[in-house]
């Protein structure tokens, strides 16, 4: 197995004003289940093309292990890539498509076999492979993509949005599917996804990427709990903290008629700001007598909770309470923000403030 290092790795495309990754520094361990995630146009997948080698490092390094690789050809590169859109030969049985690489790559008739049953025993696939592709659903056929990659025994797997082409339900499935497979295999894997809802259940760390810049690289439950920015407070998350507009006062932000308690460092690190960020997640809140007034446009009953859309002035707010107890909408719900719960971010740079 190996570890990974983006060295400053950059790429530029001719023609654009600004990188599509820019400086990337990232460490990735032996064995670990790294998880590239950000909106569209982040520069998530161009990172791990580039570290595939079927994109160009303009400036920088990429290294596997020990070996530097930024120049070298995908095939001497020692990785196995799982696609979006599967890559399957229809021709092929997927016995043929999951030994393709090795026959290729001259190994016996015999060994190719033992490794195929070998890799579709993991994968229960061995009912189906004899079978064409056309035959197979999704699953089936992102988990034939797999035992692809698997066959290879390669240093690391590089797996691009596969589970975009899945429906809810089977995502679910196999994105654990995926997860227990990969601690099994022990195999070092940088795995893209726009899903943050995929990269918090499935990653030991996340990196949150924007703009090409990555922005905090970290444990699912560090960058829930301590978010660096208000970008990445507002993408990690379902539903996404709420971020508003709050004035500071002696001793705390004022807020919907309320004053939240700051401590003293956040004070400080706001500086001549007067309007800060306040960021508090739907189930930080908790409904009460008094408190924050919220005006509700919309209740989603999900059954065990549900979700309060409201405002809050001109703020817009999320409140996350117990199904069985929901308010209705129109209603005014009164609410305060959990002692400790709060998060404060510069409403200029967007950095998190001490707190």
């Amino acid at each position: 197995m190996a570890t990974i290092t983006y060295d400053r790795a950059t790429r530029r495309y001719p023609g654009s004003p600004q990188p599509a990754v820019d400086a990337l520094d990232l460490e990735i361990a032996d064995g670990e289940f790294l998880v590239l995630v950000g909106p569209s146009g982040c520069g998530k997948s161009t990172s791990l093309r580039m570290l595939a080698g079927l994109e160009d490092v303009d400036e920088g390094a990429i290294r596997i292990g020990d070996r530097d690789v930024t120049h070298l050809a995908p095939r001497d590169r020692d990785i196995a890539m799982v696609f979006q859109n599967y890559a399957l030969y229809p021709h092929m049985s997927v016995a043929e498509n999951m030994g393709f690489a090795l026959k290729i790559a001259g190994m016996s008739k015999a060994d190719i076999r033992a490794r195929v049953e070998q890799a579709a025993k993991l994968l229960d696939l061995e009912p189906f492979l004899d079978r064409k592709p056309k035959a197979l659903s999704g699953g089936q056929r992102q988990r034939v993509a797999m035992g692809r990659a698997i066959v290879r025994e390669p240093q690391v797997f590089l797996m691009d949005e596969p589970l975009s082409n899945l429906d809810a339900k089977l995502r679910t499935s196999t994105r654990a599917q995926i997860s227990a497979l990969q601690r099994r295999l022990g195999v070092t894997t940088v795995y893209v996804t726009h899903d943050q809802v995929e990269a918090m259940t499935m990653g030991d760390r996340v990196a949150v990427l924007r703009d090409g810049v990555l922005q905090q690289c970290d444990t699912p439950r560090a960058l829930y709990e301590r978010p660096v920015n208000s970008f990445v407070a507002g993408f990690i998350g379902s539903p996404p903290m709420n971020l508003c507009n709050a004035q500071l006062v002696d001793g705390g932000a004022e807020f919907g008629g309320s004053v939240v308690p700051l401590p003293r460092e956040a004070l400080a690190a706001a500086g001549p700001e007067r309007t800060v960020l306040l960021g508090f997640r739907p189930e930080s809140l908790e409904i009460n007598t008094e408190g924050i007034p919220v005006e509700l446009d919309l209740v989603e009953e999900l059954g065990a909770e549900a979700l309060c859309h409201g405002r809050v002035g001109e703020e817009r707010v999320i409140v996350r309470v117990d199904g069985r107890r929901a308010p209705k909408t129109g209603e005014t719900i009164h609410v305060r923000i959990r002692p400790g719960e709060h998060h404060v971010f510069s409403a200029t740079t967007g950095d998190r403030l001490a707190a």
